[in-house]
């Protein structure tokens, strides 16, 4: 189990639960010929003891990767939730995503060729289907809404969306 388990956060960026789970699936797969159950939360903690898998910088490194690729609050939440960063990890990693907000929404909606960097105006079934993937894309309504309703060609910042949100 152990030479799995480096293997693994050797090829990985990883959290512990996510360790954890696959130690515990790698396990029902093959089958255990020991006498006793093996101590797979004991060997995740010394991985983690001995600082082969950090939860806090994985949290870290996947809100700012999301953020680069124009994802909001909400999906860096979804997505340290789903890899099992608990709250006190994931804190400085939802608090970069609240502070990098507006600049994502902005990269999302240029990727997306919504609002000002649009090609034409949106008709108003276009408008409600952009605001709909940026809800998704996990920015809060009133980002999207001041984003989606800007006109193509206008010039947005990121304080300007801060203040629209407010």
């Amino acid at each position: 189990m152990s030479e799995l388990a480096l293997r693994y956060v050797s090829r990985f960026a990883t959290t512990r639960a996510k360790l954890l789970s696959y130690l515990q699936r790698k396990l029902r797969e093959r089958g255990w010929e020991g006498t006793d159950e093996p101590d797979i939360e004991g060997l995740v903690s010394r991985i983690a003891e001995l600082g082969y898998v950090n939860d806090e910088a994985y949290a870290l490194a996947k809100a700012g990767s999301l953020s680069a690729r124009g994802y909001g609050q909400a999906r860096v939440r979804q997505a340290l939730r789903v890899a099992g960063v608990d709250e006190e990890d994931g804190a400085s990693a939802r608090n970069l995503a609240r502070e990098q907000a507006a600049d994502a929404a902005l990269r999302f909606a240029r990727r997306k060729r919504i609002g000002p960097f649009a090609v034409s105006p949106a008709d108003p079934r276009m408008r409600e289907k952009s605001l709909a993937a940026m809800i998704r894309a996990g920015h809060d309504f009133a980002l999207a809404r001041a984003i989606v309703s800007a006109e193509p060609g206008e010039t947005i910042t990121s304080e300007e969306l801060l203040e629209a949100r407010s």
